[in-house]
């Protein structure tokens, strides 16, 4: 678990160094970037943390089981008794239900929070009674229920205990000086540290930024510093130019040290140059600046760095940050603005677009649009044509409707100013009372060789064998051609019974020329009915007039007058024999 822990053990109090006006710490540990230090001596939980602050720290946290072994570790390297230690832990004024109130039972770290996923109390209180406050904790070896597992317990304050931990973190460190074995001074080097929050020694693992190394008896002193800006791991320099002894930290070169002249120099290779420290590499110019570099012809080694545009240089003069260009006033779009990476894009509002830099109202797509019966939006610039309910766009004109049905049958499109003219789709026959009936194709055989299906308005048909178009679907199915005659037709001598083609269906309508038997005799017996009719109208037309003409003619007369009249007609008579 504590693998990760670098560790910087106690450093003695009889060393010969002069106590300074604050505390020592009695030990301190280090977990990457937070150190914890060990601080011995009666004090009350306010006196404490003020020291801690002094130091640019605060009381410490124990947030996990891994700050629970630093306590561990430091409280071993201490020896003696089982001190009683304030951590960072308090509880405001006021009194709390403890059942209710979390691993930390309503006490807070001094950083103001009471975020945890850890916590040790040596006696937790069952009896339901408020807890009340202000109380402060102490962390304890003697209170705890396990070895290795120092126990929390609530105090007074107010009250004085045996010293306390602090907290500090770093955002920065370095490692220990690398002293070379072998080299000729190796044996006798000793180094002595020191950090920023007061702990010495020489046995460190880690070093924060700001710490100090004195490597003797060579008299160099080395502090631990980060570029500005820089996070993570810091250098061993010093003001002085130039290398020191190369067998501690390489002479501080960043690539070849030699000191075989007796006077310790850094090398760079052949594509690099030393800079001004006598120990930094740069290979060009440009590979010191993130865009652009410009040597200095009159200063060598100096150089100024500068950015493209979209970028400026960030606080180590070397690096380029995006500027945010949407936040320059006034605006560089007229509407909307979306930074990005070196630049920034404009977007208009809803129903704007950019046009040479500006939004502009957009234009309607249907403005310029033919539609029959109406037009409807599609996204900024298309467009498309609708028709009312029972029509479709023409497949060739999309602009124009035309009359649809899908169905058996559809209401009919009737003028209201003259319910009698009603239209119907094509297919389709106009039946009582305004409805439109598809005309089944099917029952006058239109397909000639093949199985007709009957559609809504329509119909196809399934061509036979006999057809030269076997096995597809047609609006014909035509009979197959032997010897330049239709095999359909009977070819008045074969004595071999054509074969029939087989029903198909077909969707349109009927062909002209094209009638059925049926209707053939129906006609002829009606034309006959009427003759015959005609005829028997003249015939008693005539007669009527005929015994008109009769009585017109016959008149009474005088009785001489008709005795002659009768003497005629006797003389006229042939003699019977």
């Amino acid at each position: 678990m504590l693998g990760v822990l670098l560790l910087g053990v106690l450093a003695p109090a009889g060393l010969g160094i002069p106590t300074p006006a604050e505390p020592q710490p009695r030990g301190s540990q280090c977990v990457e970037h937070d150190c914890f230090a060990l601080f011995r001596g009666p004090a009350t939980f306010l006196a404490a943390s003020q020291v801690c602050e002094r130091l640019q720290g605060h009381l410490m946290t124990v947030r996990s089981s891994v700050a629970a072994d630093v306590i561990s570790l430091l409280l071993n390297s201490d020896g003696g008794d089982s001190p009683r230690l304030w951590i960072g832990l308090k509880l405001p004024a006021g009194c709390r239900d403890p059942g209710h109130l979390g691993s930390l039972r309503g006490f807070q770290w001094v950083t103001g929070d009471n975020r945890t996923s850890y916590s040790r109390w040596a006696r937790l209180d069952h009896s339901r009674e408020p807890l009340c406050g202000p109380l402060c904790v102490t962390v304890s070896a003697a209170g705890a229920s396990a070895p290795g597992e120092p126990a929390w317990q609530e105090q007074q304050c107010d009250a004085e205990t045996h010293g306390f931990l602090c907290e500090f973190h770093f955002p920065t460190s370095c490692r220990p000086l690398e002293v070379k074995h072998g080299a000729q001074a190796a044996a006798s080097v000793s180094i002595t540290y020191s950090t920023p929050f007061g702990a010495r020694g020489a046995d460190f693992q880690a070093l924060p930024a700001g710490s100090t190394a004195a490597v003797a008896p060579l008299g160099l002193e080395l502090v631990c510093s980060a570029p500005p800006g820089a996070a993570g791991e810091a250098r061993w320099v010093r003001e002085k130019p130039g290398a020191w002894p190369c067998g501690v930290e390489n002479g501080g070169c960043e690539r070849v040290c030699n000191d075989s002249s007796g006077v310790p120099s850094c090398f760079c290779p052949g594509d690099a140059a030393l800079q001004a420290d006598g120990r930094s590499c740069a290979a060009s110019c440009n590979d010191l600046c993130e865009h652009l570099c410009f040597p200095d012809p009159n200063v060598p080694g100096s150089y100024s760095c500068m950015c493209e545009t979209g970028y400026q240089l960030a606080a180590d003069q070397h690096r380029c940050e995006d500027v945010d260009d949407c936040m320059l006033v006034p605006s560089p779009c007229p509407q909307r603005c979306i930074n990005t990476q070196g630049g920034f894009e404009c977007l208009c509002h809803p129903g704007y677009e950019l046009v040479d830099g500006e939004c502009v109202e957009a234009v309607d797509p249907c403005f310029a649009a033919n539609c029959e019966y109406q037009c409807q939006p599609v996204g900024p610039t298309n467009y498309t044509c609708i028709c009312a309910e029972g029509f479709v766009p023409k497949p060739q004109e999309p602009s124009r409707c035309q009359m649809f049905c899908n169905q058996t049958s559809c209401p009919a499109d009737c003028d209201p100013n003259t319910p009698a003219d009603c239209k119907c789709p094509e297919g389709y026959i106009l039946d009582e009372g305004s409805v439109c009936t598809d005309i089944d194709e099917c029952y006058n055989d239109y397909c000639h060789g093949g199985q007709c299906r009957n559609l809504p308005g329509s119909y196809e048909c399934v061509c036979g064998p006999d057809s030269v178009l076997a096995g597809q679907v047609s609006k014909d199915c035509s009979p197959i051609e032997v010897n330049g005659q239709n095999t359909g037709v009977e070819d008045g001598g074969s004595g071999e019974i054509p074969v029939s083609p087989t029903p198909s269906s077909t969707s349109g309508p009927p062909a002209a020329g094209q009638v059925h038997s049926g209707v053939l005799m129906g006609i002829s017996i009606a034309s006959l009915s009427l003759v015959v009719a005609l005829l028997a109208l003249l015939c008693h037309l005539r007669k009527k007039q005929g015994t008109a003409r009769a009585k017109t003619e016959y008149k009474p007369a005088a009785p001489a007058k008709e005795a002659a009249l009768q003497q005629v007609r006797t003389e006229r008579t042939p003699q019977t024999l």
